[in-house]
């Protein structure tokens, strides 16, 4: 079993080219799978061996650990793939984790800014000041382009198109898209590039953004610039970069964008994650109606409470 799960590790980096923090979350259920086999059946089964009882056993400790249910269906879903990959290799026979029950999660509507919130929070950055002007930039493109946040440190120089304004974004599976820049990111991004200084002899040299040592952003470095700026304007401190790019889908929905241009935007494979924004512009469209329609429930509430009745 730990022979298989090197393999399908390093097939996950070279034939899936999947990103380190998918490889790593990926490694990480596989530990907790093999800790389980060690702990309490007493040894660790081959590939070719597993039982189905050993797999429900293994359903039934994640449950008496209380872990959540969407990290129960992610291990579930990780073990389905690992013996998906066994079969290929001829290391089992069968996958017995198909037939495994996924708890249901549910889907929990993202958080987001309207675009009054937006707005505000992208003018917060000091526009007189180099890293000011860096962090303007910075979350103009996340806003702009809906990227997240491992795509936009990962941007280099040569990925903005100055000609067409354009983005060559890679996004997971080191899959390739191209994003369009409004007015207000390439006004941001020319103001931070007359500033920008990097470290010629760095191997970073070439990256969009750096920090104030001439590096390239990590995805940490964004975080606690964005918890910087949230403070400032006074916003949710549970916005996250993500939010950016959850906003970025749903004001285009808003706007009147169609759902496959956006999915096409967002860089997402399957029309069904895009589909969430949907509920949510639902949602906002529903409570713009309970709040301004006058045969609303709500409205008609107020008036039955201010007459009396």
């Amino acid at each position: 079993m730990e022979r298989a799960i090197d393999g399908f590790l390093r097939y996950l980096k070279i034939e899936r080219n999947s990103s380190p923090l998918t490889i790593k979350s990926y490694s990480e259920d596989l530990v907790s799978l093999l800790e389980y086999f060690q702990e309490r059946v007493g040894f660790i089964p081959n590939p070719g061996d597993l039982q189905m009882g050993q797999l429900r056993g293994y359903v039934s400790y994640l449950h008496e650990c209380e872990y959540a249910k969407t990290t129960i269906a992610r291990r579930l879903a990780c073990l389905r793939t690992l013996l998906k990959y066994c079969m290929r290799e001829g290391l089992c026979r069968s996958n017995p984790a198909q037939a495994l029950r996924t708890p249901r999660t549910g889907r929990k509507l993202p958080h987001l800014l309207n675009i009054e919130q937006c707005a505000k929070l992208l003018e917060t950055p000091p526009a007189n000041e180099p890293a000011g002007l860096r962090d303007r930039a910075i979350l103009e493109t996340m806003y702009s382009a809906g990227l997240r946040v491992a795509e936009l440190v990962g941007l280099n120089l040569q990925d903005w198109d100055r000609d067409s304004d354009v983005l060559r974004v890679r996004g997971k599976g080191r899959k390739e898209r191209v994003s369009p820049l409004g007015r207000h990111a390439v006004k941001a991004l020319n103001h931070w590039l007359d500033v920008r200084e990097p470290d010629q002899q760095s191997k970073d040299a070439d990256a969009l953004f750096l920090n104030r040592f001439g590096k390239r952003l990590t995805t940490r470095s964004i975080g606690r610039m964005l918890e910087k700026y949230l403070a400032v304007a006074g916003l949710d401190p549970q916005t996250s970069p993500h939010t950016l790019r959850h906003s970025f889908a749903t004001h285009l929905l808003d706007g009147g964008a169609d759902l496959r241009s956006v999915q096409e935007l967002l860089g997402h494979k399957s029309l069904t994650t895009t589909q969430i924004y949907t509920h949510v512009s639902t949602r906002r469209m529903q409570e713009t109606y309970e709040a301004a329609h006058p045969h609303s429930e709500r409205n008609r509430r107020t008036r039955k409470a201010a007459s009396g009745e």
